[in-house]
């Protein structure tokens, strides 16, 4: 195999992750069969697993593994008025340019900035219109006429639910500054473009958490948040030569913004955002104080102070995570030398703790009672874990669709099953393969789980 063969050997490319994510059920393209839909795609049940483990190691991360945090589900339609309140009627916006000749549409601020003063399409050479501003939300009406006055928005954000929300979770939970409020929930803008797969879609789900604190601590609390969100993803294991922090400069801030640094990982296409950690100040609560005409300070009554918070926000697109922990999992392999190059094997190497299979319960054949004693042995397994089970084809095939997959344990059932009760336990990792009491399995899986550490 030439040098140039080897190097694309083994390395993520958004074609391979695209092909392995339909083939294995983790992503499709949404209603595929009329041609599909862009800017939206469906979740396979590989996909979904994935996509929920993610989420619930985020708001364990979140809510579980801090006292001062607490958890909402604010509603996906909101009176209109928050959004005039948060500037998204007015600012929300994307400029936008379209070829005369091929059709394409562009945002004006990806193109080459030499094409943009020409007016020069960087596809076919053509014309460009005038650049124009394009509002991100999706618009709808509420009720049965369709009018100015039953206009509402498909939220383009997670944030202002919590925002407006802020009041009532302090009286409910009395809650004391510092502290925040976490939600994971689906937000929807109307992208000029969509592309490299699922990385910027119009349908999306976010996981936001917004932590209120005393002006004048806003940036000791900015700087402790961005060593937190590092250190998560840190503990999922991906990495870190593969992050880096990008700090807004003054073009790119926010209107709201007094600081902003993103999170970005290194995908295929090159490096991009993959979560923002933001000092907010005291601008959202003090607009929804003067739109809705409601008191929105807080009270610290243990030293009489009353004051509107500022706010340290950390955001996040779950969605673009499960594409970060696909792309950072995957992995090809040569596990073996055979005198050639074709013996390789494709691996995700997912945490366990985010893995959509736990373990694959594998009878090394179909008779003599094997196939009964595996499906006893998944039934005792299920209770803890998420399990597949497969019996069809030769063992070895069958560990390769494992680690294709990205399931971190495959249990073999054998004869010596029957005569001892002992299994084989393989790891996907190092492909090592160790014998475990059946009494034992499920205790020696969850310290493995607990002890996990990524070998590359």
């Amino acid at each position: 195999m030439s040098d140039v063969a080897n190097e694309y050997q083994g390395k993520a490319t958004m074609e391979k992750i695209t092909s392995l994510a339909k083939r294995r059920g983790f992503v499709f393209q949404s209603s595929e069969i009329y041609g599909g839909q862009n800017g939206a795609w469906d979740y396979g049940p590989l996909g979904i697993e994935l996509k929920n483990r993610i989420a619930r190691a985020w708001w364990k991360e979140m809510t579980q593994l801090h006292d001062d945090i607490a958890g909402l589900d604010a509603a996906i339609l909101m009176h209109p008025r928050t959004w005039e309140a948060s500037g998204h009627v007015e600012n929300f916006t994307d400029p936008l340019v379209d070829c005369k000749k091929c059709k394409v549409r562009f945002r004006a601020d990806q193109i080459p900035p030499e094409n943009l003063a020409a007016k020069k399409c960087p596809d076919c050479g053509g014309e460009l219109t005038d650049t124009r501003k394009f509002n991100l939300m999706f618009k709808t009406h509420i009720g049965p006429a369709e009018d100015s006055a039953s206009v509402i928005y498909l939220r383009p954000e997670t944030a202002q639910g919590i925002y407006v929300n802020y009041k009532n979770i302090v009286q409910s939970n009395r809650m004391k500054i510092p502290f925040g409020i976490a939600q994971i929930g689906k937000a929807f803008r109307n992208e000029i473009v969509t592309k490299n797969f699922i990385f910027r879609t119009c349908e999306f789900e976010q996981m936001e958490m917004q932590y209120f604190v005393k002006p004048g601590t806003d940036e000791e609390w900015f700087n402790e948040w961005r060593n937190r969100r590092w250190a998560y993803y840190e503990k999922l294991g991906i990495k870190t030569e593969n992050l880096r922090w990008h700090q807004h400069g003054p073009g790119e801030l926010a209107h709201y913004a007094k600081d902003a640094y993103d999170i970005e990982y290194l995908f295929p296409m090159g490096w991009r955002e993959l979560e923002g950690v933001h000092n907010r100040t005291n601008y959202d609560l003090t607009r929804h104080a003067e739109y809705s005409g409601k008191d929105l300070q807080y009270i610290d009554q243990d030293n009489n102070e009353r004051y509107i918070p500022y706010i340290i926000e950390t955001s996040a697109g779950l969605t673009r995570n499960l594409l970060m922990i696909l792309c950072d999992a995957y992995d090809e392999e040569k596990v073996a030398d055979k005198g050639n190059d074709d013996d390789w094997r494709t691996v995700l190497r997912f945490h366990p703790a985010v893995a959509p299979v736990t373990a694959a319960v594998l009878p090394l054949m179909k008779k003599d009672g094997l196939a009964e004693l595996a499906q006893d042995i998944r039934r005792e397994l299920k209770e803890d874990f998420t399990t597949d089970y497969d019996q069809s084809g030769a063992i070895g095939r069958r560990y390769r669709r494992q680690d294709e997959a990205g399931t971190p344990f495959c249990v073999t059932i054998d004869y010596d099953s029957k005569d001892n009760g002992t299994v084989t336990l393989r790891f996907r990792d190092s492909m090592e393969q160790v014998r475990v009491h059946r009494a034992e399995l499920a205790a020696r899986l969850h310290r493995e789980i607990k002890a996990y550490r990524r070998m590359k």
